[in-house]
């Protein structure tokens, strides 16, 4: 049995989520709501939703759980060339904030591999979309000649960023906004990108797993630290793609 939440119950100890022998690894609860306070609480902890239209909100906890480590970023030969095109190519620019709710439309509605449907369910999207209104939640968009092209968004926390889905409508348009969101992380000292599940792509590009315990603890370190104010996405904050913070 897992806890069931009503809208003042606060999360169980992560340590009674569910084990790897069981049909729902990590699932830790179910019930409460998507308010920004419940949301804030839950990531805080390491807790995240995440159900299907139908479904009951479902809370998880991955053990182990996938991180990105900013200074491990792997910028390939293909994607540092990649990159150098873009910046050099009129009419193609990052931007931050400027077309969320895009973004999570377009994240929502993306196929995925093994995925029939999105977890990006409306309520989901209705409660992020709130979320980014209170400065919380932040896309990072890749745009050419004044068109959305791809991107990623995720929540800030203090001295964290947790990642939630990412986009591409053109080749490589989701890697380079993954490789503006390090930058800006490392500029911001911003350590670690929280991914949640593993995956072969983010472990290509330098992801890996940490245990539970190690991600708490890193949490606890910085979510109650300042966050960063200005989220605009200046042109030399590339520099800090090569240049370790």
């Amino acid at each position: 049995m897992i806890a069931w939440l009503d809208a003042h119950t606060p999360f169980p100890p992560t340590q009674q989520a569910w084990g790897s022998d069981t049909d729902a690894p990590g699932l830790l609860a179910a019930g409460a709501d998507l308010s920004t306070s419940r949301l804030r609480q839950a990531y805080s902890q390491g807790i995240f939703p995440w159900f299907s239209e139908g479904q009951p909100i479902l809370w998880w906890t991955p053990e182990p759980r996938m991180v990105l480590p900013v200074d491990e970023f792997h910028l390939s030969h293909s994607l540092r060339k990649t990159i150098g095109r873009f910046r050099r190519t009129p009419g193609c620019e990052i931007r931050v904030d400027s077309a969320f709710a895009q973004v999570i439309e377009a994240c929502s509605s993306t196929p995925r591999a093994g995925q029939a449907g999105t977890w990006i369910v409306p309520a989901m999207q209705k409660a992020y979309r709130l979320w980014h209104q209170h400065g919380a939640v932040h896309s990072f968009e890749t745009w050419m000649d004044g068109e959305l092209v791809g991107g990623l968004y995720g929540v800030n926390i203090g001295r964290m960023f947790f990642g939630e889905s990412m986009f591409a409508w053109r080749t490589d348009a989701s890697k380079i906004a993954l490789a503006a969101l390090v930058c800006f992380c490392r500029a911001n000292h911003i350590s670690v990108i929280d991914c949640q599940q593993r995956t072969a792509h983010l472990t290509s590009m330098g992801g890996h797993t940490w245990p539970r315990s190690r991600f708490e603890a890193h949490l606890k370190q910085v979510v109650e630290l300042d966050e960063p104010t200005d989220w605009t996405y200046h042109d030399d904050l590339w520099s800090f793609l090569t240049a370790a913070p």
